[in-house]
Parts: C-alpha cells; structure tokens; sequence
C-alpha cells in the first residue's frame, strides 16, 4: 500500500493576530528570533535553499544604517502558480512576513517585485500594506512598503537581474560576490526572499523552531506548495512536507501511466518512472521551487525537450556566451539529430555541451538549462533519435 503523503494547513492558515505576533517577537528580542530561525532549518523556498535565518543574521550585523527588503514574486518559472495563491490568498503573512524580517534586521524600507501579469491583485495588496503600516505604528516599528511591478523577463526571478530591474536598469545578472546581503538594492544591504519564504518565517513565529522542525526531513525541514498540472488526477495548488518521493507524489496525483515528472519547471530535472522511488523531492534529492509537472506515455519528450529550449533561448539575457550560444546549440542539435542531418552519437556532444554550461554560466539560467536536458537525453534518448 502507498504511502499517504503528509498534508499542513500552516501556509494559507487565518484568523492570525500578526501584531501579536510581532510583539511576541519583540519580546523574544531579535537574536533569539534569529537563533530559532536558523534552528529551523528554514531555506529559501524560490529553489535556491539558501537558509534563511543566515541570510537575515548577515543583513542584520551590518552597520550600514540604510537596508532593504525585497520579497521576489516575480514567479517566472513555468509550471509554477503558487506565489499567485500565496498574494491572493494570503497577503498579509506576506506583508507581515517582510515587516518581521525588517524589524529583525533594521530595515526601514521595502518592496515587493512582482510580475505584472498578478496586477489584478494590486488593489488587495495594497489594502495589505496599508492595514500593516497602520498597526505597526503602534508597535513603533517604521517600515514603509511599496510594489515594483516587472515586465515579464524570466532572468529577472534571478535576485541580482532583479535588483538591476528595480534600479531602472536592464535585468541583468550581476557578479557575486558582492551578494545582496552585502550589496543589494541601491549598494545597499538587502533581504531577497521568495513570498513563500516570508510565510515560512512567519509560521516560525507562530508555532516556533522546535514545531517547525518536526514537519518534513532533517535535510528540508518544514512544508512547502506545489504547484501541480500536466496529465495528473487533480491539478492546482497544495501544501505538503517536504522530503517525500516522487513515486509517493504520483501514487496521490498521477493518472495511472506517469511515465515522468518535471521537478522544479524547466529548470530543474525530469524524474523517470524507474528512478520515481529513489528520488526524494527536498534538498536530500531533487529540490523545487514548487512546479510539478506531469506527463503520461501520450507525451512526447521530444516535444516537451524542444520546448523547454525554445524557452530558454528566448529567456537567455545573452550577456554569458555558454549561456547565449550554449541555449541556440542545444535546440538546433536536437532538431538536426530528429531530423538525421547529424549521428544519434552528436547527443553525447550535446551532453558535454550542457555540462559546460553548467560550470561557465554566469548565473543561474545557464547553469539549470542542462538540468532538464540532462535527465531528458540520459533518460529518454529513444524518443529524441527516433
């Protein structure tokens, strides 16, 4: 019999007294928070998992008087909608989420980047801010915060390029270091955290490190959202530990002929059904930023390689040549392969090619093409040569 997989309602919980929360904080004093925050075992939920309580500990240590939070809802990743049902469902654990990360670091200004194509949500966010700003006057926190809307570039889900994106410049990555945390937004110190993130810490708050720690693995602790579609029994948003296997994810949400799973949108990794039980979906395996994507036997994987590349070449700053080049050879070396111009041997050239962009990209986008392409060759070769 399956394992049932483990469900949390934490993420979209209400009737939260977010001041309370915050004075229960207050009170806590800002090293503690900090201590039970790292404790937590808390790690960015956009994908990257770089810990949390860290990244807020450096920001707050700094003795640079000026500091920023910035929450990244740019959500660009395909597959992925549950940044969208965080904002609209969820909005204010959001905003509280950035106002305790900068009570905790000394901030005194933030924003909120999101994608233009979530602007029917402006009015409700909005109305957010407003409610948190009036109660924390009251608390004698100062903390201004305002919305900078993105114009779709998916590079700009990279926190450097989205930085650049907010200063008025071209979203493009930056070198690192500096990081953020040292030189952010404006050469400031800054805080960039998924939405998801600033829930997370929240839930922190609420039910404290020693709770948290008990929701998923040692090696992802606590629970996340996926966002699930593709040839699957039921489709949409859900909050579940982290930690389990993707056959366990199959067993609650395929159609019965999954043949493979795209963990993370089209950066990350095709999982196929013979590896569904070893591969765990946490940092312990295949991380994600919360897309799900599933196919059954109908599908092609040709069709669905092709695809992610005509993304990727499109999405591609061309500031990087292994990214720029690297991109427009992969897509043009599959379709000469399907097409017979080149020997199914060129794939093992393709490969090679993948990994060096893995390791000479700039950023993030070069480096998480070959994910995909990767797990989709070594995997399902038969179906690219034929």
């Amino acid at each position: 019999m399956a394992t049932q997989l483990k469900r949390t309602e934490l993420i979209f919980k209400e009737d939260v007294d977010y001041s309370a929360l915050m004075r229960k904080v207050m009170k806590m004093g800002k090293d503690k928070f900090i201590s039970d925050l790292m404790d937590s075992g808390l790690r960015g939920r956009g994908g990257a998992g770089f810990p949390t309580g860290l990244k807020w500990k450096i920001v707050k240590e700094d003795p640079n008087p000026v500091k920023y939070i910035v929450c990244n809802a740019d959500e660009g990743e395909p597959g992925t909608f549950k940044d969208k049902e965080i904002l609209d469902k969820a909005s204010e654990k959001v905003i509280w989420g950035m106002t305790l990360a900068a009570y905790i670091t000394g901030a005194k200004e933030g924003y909120i980047y999101i994608r233009a194509e979530y602007k029917y949500l402006k009015t409700k966010l909005q109305i957010a801010i407003d409610r948190m700003e009036a109660n924390i006057k009251t608390l004698g926190i100062n903390f201004k915060l305002g919305l900078v809307w993105g114009a779709g570039a998916y590079i700009c889900g990279e926190e450097t390029a989205l930085l650049q994106s907010m200063e008025g410049r071209r979203g493009e990555p930056t070198n690192k270091p500096p990081y953020p945390v040292n030189m952010g937004y404006l050469g400031k110190p800054t805080v960039v955290n998924n939405v998801e993130t600033f829930v997370n810490a929240m839930i922190i708050a609420e039910i404290g490190s020693e709770e948290y720690q008990k929701l998923g693995t040692k090696a992802s602790q606590g629970s996340k959202l996926f966002s699930v579609s593709g040839d699957c029994s039921k489709e949409g948003v859900f909050e579940l530990e982290m930690g389990m296997s993707v056959q366990q994810f199959v067993d609650e949400f395929g159609d019965g002929d999954t043949k493979a799973v795209q963990v993370g949108g089209a950066s990350g990794f095709c999982v196929p059904r013979k590896e569904f039980k070893n591969t765990i979906i946490g940092f312990e395996g295949v991380p994600t930023g919360g897309s799900m994507k599933v196919f059954n036997s109908s599908r092609s994987m040709y069709n669905i390689l092709e695809n992610y590349l005509i993304f990727f070449e499109e999405e591609s700053c061309g500031q990087c040549t292994p990214c720029r080049v690297g991109t427009q050879q992969l897509l043009h070396g599959i379709r000469a392969v399907k097409r017979k111009e080149k020997p199914k041997a060129y794939l093992d050239e393709l490969l090679r090619l993948a990994y060096t962009m893995k390791y000479a990209s700039k950023c993030g986008l070069g480096r998480s093409v070959g994910n995909a392409f990767r797990s989709i060759i070594e995997n399902f070769r038969e179906e690219i040569v034929y």
